[in-house]
């Protein structure tokens, strides 16, 4: 069933279904045409040869009286064929013809009528339709002259029957070769998306397959393939140059932090241990948050180009909030924020532990640092209809709406200042890991104030896939 209405719903079975529509309609309107101008001109032919037979009758009558008329009827009716007379008194009893008795459900009308009459075929009365027309005569007599039209009658009927069987079966045929041919056209669009599918998981190797038919759907699959070898090239040589970069950078950072320290420590032990190893402290701390900075573009790269996939195994999202949690607290204390930890039951998903871990201590580090003294973070694991939640509620100033979207956004920070700590990847982290699990960040508001960042898994966690952009 679901199939038939994904089927039903493609742009090729409209096309052909409104394409089937009009050329039934077409066939309907040109046939009835040719039926309704068929009749009418059969129908002027039978009346111009009733009148011509009237004209004759009359004039007979007027030379030879109403005896003449008898024996005129009479023996024009001895030659039988499609001609029916009936010269008939005022209570409609017979005086001469070949039509007996006088047709039911007709009245003197001056112009053509269609009656039915019977009439021996084979020994058997048969009923038979006919056209003619009644002309009144002195002395309350009426001269019935008709042409039989039972075999063009039989034909009209198998006409006018047939013509609605054909314009169903128009439409049968017409829908049956259009599910054929949005099948086909399914089949083909199935292929292009099953592999863009892959190429979104992190395969960009894959390339849209080509059946060789040189149909415009081979030309579309070659213009993305070549879309997709210049993409893959452009976005190997921007990630080479992200990690060298970085890469680069890390190492005589790493080594400027050992000498400073090296420094720091000498000075310590002499005698100038004043000034000099204040700032060297200093410059210490500056150089970590440089190094932290690095350290979370690189995550996110590794990220984003899936290089973490192999990792992924089921683990305790419980597990991990508590080992969170227990890291975090000392900072709470310190800063005179109460952190808390709702208990739970273990809850399983498919994921990379650090990578969840390490999303999940940006939130709460973000909670901490934003909720001021007094106030109260709080880690929850939660299940429900929609999935498990791992979320940090907070009870600082939160996050307005309209900023929402773009706070997960690298080195975005709603600090016009930027003078407390972080980076702004922070959230961006979250939300490439959120990406990356299949999972979602999602941002509201905490009651009666501040922030409720979670992250929020499916049940069973599919494969995780790389993702394009980070902020996404």
């Amino acid at each position: 069933m679901q199939a038939t209405l994904r089927l039903i719903k493609t742009q090729a079975f409209r096309i052909v279904l409104v394409y089937v529509l009009l050329f039934a309609f077409s066939v309907a309107a040109l046939l009835g045409f040719t039926y309704w101008n068929t009749r009418r001109t059969l129908d002027a032919q039978t009346d111009q040869i009733i009148a011509a037979e009237i004209t004759g009758l009359s004039e007979q009558y007027q030379h030879l009286g109403l005896r003449g008329l008898a024996d005129t009827v009479r023996a024009r009716s001895l030659h039988g064929g499609q001609a029916l007379y009936l010269l008939a008194d005022g209570l409609k009893h017979s005086v001469a013809g070949n039509l007996e008795p006088w047709p039911q459900d007709i009245a003197p009308s001056h112009g053509f009528i269609e009656f039915d009459y019977e009439r021996p075929v084979d020994g058997k009365l048969e009923t038979r339709r006919a056209r003619g027309r009644i002309f009144q005569l002195p002395g309350d007599f009426q001269l019935l002259v008709a042409q039989d039209m039972h075999d063009r009658y039989l034909t009209q009927r198998m006409f006018t029957t047939t013509l609605p069987w054909t314009v169903g079966l128009i439409l049968l045929l017409g829908l049956l070769g259009g599910a054929l041919m949005s099948r086909n056209m399914l089949r083909r669009l199935d292929a292009i998306n099953r592999a863009a599918g892959k190429i979104m998981a992190g395969d960009l190797a894959r390339r849209v397959p080509v059946t060789g038919a040189g149909d415009e759907f081979d030309m579309l699959a070659e213009n993305l393939n070549r879309m997709l070898d210049r993409i893959e090239r452009l976005m190997k040589g921007l990630r080479e140059v992200t990690d060298s970069v970085a890469h680069d950078l890390r190492t005589p950072l790493s080594r400027l932090r050992n000498r400073l320290e090296e420094t720091a420590a000498r000075l310590a032990a002499g005698a100038a241990a004043g000034s000099m190893a204040g700032e060297i402290e200093r410059a210490i701390a500056e150089t970590d948050k440089l190094i932290g900075t690095f350290n979370a573009l690189l995550l996110i790269a590794e990220t984003d180009a899936g290089t973490a996939r192999g990792t992924m195994k089921p683990l305790d999202l419980a597990s991990v909030a508590a080992d969170v949690a227990e890291l975090y607290e000392p900072l709470a204390e310190e800063r005179g924020v109460t952190l808390a930890l709702e208990p739970a039951q273990p809850m399983m998903i498919e994921g990379n532990r650090s990578l969840i871990a390490q999303a999940l201590a940006n939130l709460v580090d973000n909670a901490i640092k934003y909720t001021p003294p007094g106030g109260r973070a709080v880690i929850r694991v939660a299940a429900g209809d929609d999935g498990i939640t791992l979320s940090v509620a907070d009870s600082g100033p939160g996050i307005p709406r309209e900023d929402r979207p773009r706070v997960v956004e690298r080195f975005v920070r709603l600090e016009a200042s930027r003078n407390s700590p972080g980076t702004g990847l922070g959230l961006s982290l979250a939300a490439a890991v959120a990406h990356f699990h299949n999972a979602e960040l999602l941002l509201t508001d905490a009651e009666p104030s501040g922030l409720v960042a979670a992250l929020r898994f499916a049940r069973t966690a599919p494969r995780a896939r790389p993702l394009k952009n980070a902020a996404e």
